[in-house]
């Protein structure tokens, strides 16, 4: 992992500024050196270009969209996988799956299949690597991220037949298996790997860390051999760059960029899923008080940042996921811009004794997304604006992951966190158990009537189930204000002619290798 760094930016003042931004080399021994730079074939290389190096690529941790990227469906795999454009939850390393009774399902395991070190895998591979991701005591992210507190039982009564089992019926446990990945029972189950062994088309075959990972075919892949025979990440923090490699042809694809990076026709705008919100850290005085933290939400402009910002690449968000996710509340507004009513409600506060003076810290991540820097600068004014005293932070990944992920840091002060939350499920469960519920794992807060509500709404099957997610994010602002929720927002990559690659909703967290072709010869 990166070491913690802390950037600070100068506190915004109300004045023209603001005003005008709203309007060590590894070389693996069982892989070979054979993806190094130096004897790399560019006609059969597809190169891309990160906003940030990978902290990790421990399989456990995919869902974590930098990890991810990379993982997911390239080096390892899941059982099953959604399809991105149609929302269905497909076959993979799973043929079929049953609910066999009310408590467990039933997958049927694919037969044929290799890690990539020559390991079979199995119905018992596949138990391992559940026990580990979603039992183990090491903090895997999908742990948190996808299953909570809950333990699975899981059992491999034959080669090619898995049983999971849940403390109580779980009807989208298929959904929620989907996110964690395959890897061999030789990977250690007390600790997290530096570099994994999977299923996918691809191995690692070097990381010089801190400048590059390549990655070559897995010649012991179950389907069709990927077009690539390679392929080479790097990472720049800054966008324009990253924009330019493509540009100048040092790059095939960069992600991460804003409308104004200069990738010009090679620009590729598309939805990914992504919500971007405040999370208020609703225990510490004086975000404890609800009037403040509706504040907060009322002084926040949205349409502003949309359209002066993020220049017009998102839509204003009323709530956590964006339209096609099963619970989006498609009759939700986002709260309307009113500083003065902001400044209201914090003077009431003020006068019931509540401490509006003391300095919030308004926490982001570098880099999070384009012009991250502006719109914290902009929220922060506006915020100064409705009464409160805020101090900007920018941190790197691993430090601003403290923040964001239980257990959090102890005598952190008030703070909001920019989050981005993209959720690719296509169900808001996963959404509301890691965001809304009083114990999710990037969750500062909540209600027990909160928390009764949601587990009653994800125990339902169809429109019942639609009606009653829906009924949540309705309920949340007015009963909890745990989040300013910004906007829905849209990705950009750079894409080299010489590359065939539709980007989709999936993208941002899982970008695969099979689905990139050559067009033309270099």
């Amino acid at each position: 992992m990166t070491s913690a760094r802390r950037r600070a930016v100068p506190r915004p003042r109300a004045g023209a500024a603001v005003l005008t931004a709203l309007g060590g080399v590894l070389c693996l021994a069982a892989a070979g050196c054979s993806g190094s730079a130096a004897s790399t074939d560019r006609a059969d290389t597809v190169r891309i270009v990160l906003p940030e190096e990978p902290p990790t690529l421990e399989p456990c941790d995919a869902s974590l969209t930098a990890t991810g990227v990379v993982v997911r469906s390239n080096i390892t795999q899941p059982l099953a996988e959604r399809n991105p454009t149609t929302g269905d939850l497909e076959p993979l390393l799973a043929t079929s799956w049953t609910q066999t009774s009310p408590t467990t399902w039933t997958f049927r395991i694919r037969e044929g299949v290799r890690f990539s070190d020559g390991t079979p895998f199995d119905a018992a591979a596949a138990a391992f690597s559940i026990d580990r991701a979603v039992n183990g005591s090491f903090g895997c992210n999908v742990d948190g991220y996808v299953f909570g507190d809950d333990d699975l039982r899981v059992a491999a009564p034959d080669p090619t037949t898995l049983t999971v089992s849940t403390p109580e019926p779980d009807p989208i446990l298929p959904l929620r298996v989907s996110f964690v990945e395959m890897v061999p029972p030789t990977t250690d189950e007390a600790a997290k790997v530096r570099v994994p062994i999977g299923t996918g088309p691809y191995r690692v075959a070097s990381w010089d860390a801190g400048t590059r990972l390549n990655l070559e075919r897995n010649p012991d892949y179950w389907g069709a051999p990927p077009a690539y025979a390679r392929a080479e990440y790097q990472w720049r923090s800054d966008s324009s760059v990253r924009a330019a490699m493509v540009v100048n042809g040092e790059a095939d694809i960069s992600t991460g960029l804003g409308p104004e990076d200069g990738a010009g026709d090679l620009g590729v705008s598309y939805p990914n899923n992504e919500t971007t919100a405040l999370r208020i850290q609703a225990t510490e005085p004086p975000l404890n008080d609800i009037r403040v933290r509706q504040a907060i939400g009322l002084a926040v402009d949205r349409d502003g940042i949309v359209s002066a910002l993020l220049n017009g690449d998102g839509q204003p968000a009323a709530q956590l996921v964006p339209d096609g996710v099963v619970g989006h509340d498609a009759d939700l507004t986002p709260v309307g811009f009113d500083v003065d009513r902001a400044r209201e409600l914090v003077a009431a506060a003020r006068a019931d004794g509540v401490d509006t003076t003391a300095p919030i810290r308004l926490i982001t991540r570098t880099g999070l997304f384009p012009r991250i820097e502006q719109v914290v600068q902009a929220i922060a004014y506006q915020l100064e604006l409705a009464g409160l005293t805020v101090r900007i932070e920018m941190m790197d990944t691993s430090e601003a992951l403290t923040y964001q992920q239980r257990p959090f840091p102890a005598g952190t002060g008030p703070y909001l966190l920019v989050i981005q939350h993209g959720n690719q499920s296509g169900d808001a469960a996963f959404s509301m158990d890691q965001y809304l519920k009083s114990d999710g794992f990037q969750s500062s807060y909540g209600t027990p009537e909160l928390d009764r509500e949601i587990a009653d709404a994800e125990a339902l099957t169809g429109d019942a189930r639609q009606a009653a997610l829906a009924k949540v994010f309705a309920d949340e602002p007015r009963e909890v204000a745990q989040y300013a929720y910004i906007a829905h927002m849209r990705g950009i990559l750079a894409r080299s002619p010489s590359v065939n690659y539709a980007p989709n909703s999936a993208t941002g967290d899982e970008m695969r290798l099979a689905e990139m072709t050559p067009r033309t010869t270099r």
